[in-house]
C-alpha cells in the first residue's frame, strides 16, 4: 500500500492551483502548505505532495486518482482544464479496459499525466 506520492514541480503556486481545482471535486483537501511543498489528501491522511524543484526534470510519470462516479470524473476533468491542464483524453468509458472503466486524462502544468477514474461497473452512469 502506498503512503503518499511526491511530484517535483517547477512552479508551486501554478501547480497548487491546478491540483486544488482537480482534486476538490473528488473530496480531497490541502493538508499542509509550506514555502516549498503542499500536501493533499482526505481528512489527515496525506496522499500527494507537491515539492518545489527538489529534483531536476519534473513532468515524467503517470498516476491515477479515484472518483466516486462519472459525474466526479467529469467535474475533476473540467476543473483541471480550467486550471491550466491539457486534455489527454476526455471523460469516457475506456475500450480495452475492464467493463465499466470510465476515466479522463490530463497533463498537469509540469507535464505529469493524471488520470481520474471510476471502475465500478454496477455504478457507472452512462455519459450524456
Amino acid at each position: 500500500m502506498l503512503h503518499h506520492v511526491t511530484l517535483d514541480v517547477a512552479n508551486l503556486a501554478r501547480s497548487a492551483g491546478f491540483y486544488d481545482a482537480l482534486l476538490s471535486p473528488l473530496g480531497w483537501r490541502r493538508i499542509f502548505s509550506e514555502a516549498d511543498a503542499i500536501g493533499y489528501g482526505f481528512f489527515d491522511d496525506l496522499l500527494l505532495v507537491l515539492a518545489l524543484g527538489r529534483r531536476p526534470a519534473p513532468g515524467t510519470g503517470h498516476f491515477c486518482v479515484a472518483a466516486t462516479g462519472t459525474p466526479a470524473v467529469k467535474a475533476a476533468f473540467e476543473a483541471g482544464l480550467g486550471a491550466g491542464g491539457r486534455s489527454e483524453g476526455r471523460p469516457s468509458e475506456r475500450q480495452g479496459y475492464e467493463p465499466g472503466y470510465y476515466s479522463a486524462y490530463l497533463r498537469d502544468p509540469d507535464g505529469y499525466r493524471v488520470e481520474v477514474a471510476v471502475r465500478h461497473p454496477a455504478r457507472i452512469q452512462r455519459a450524456a
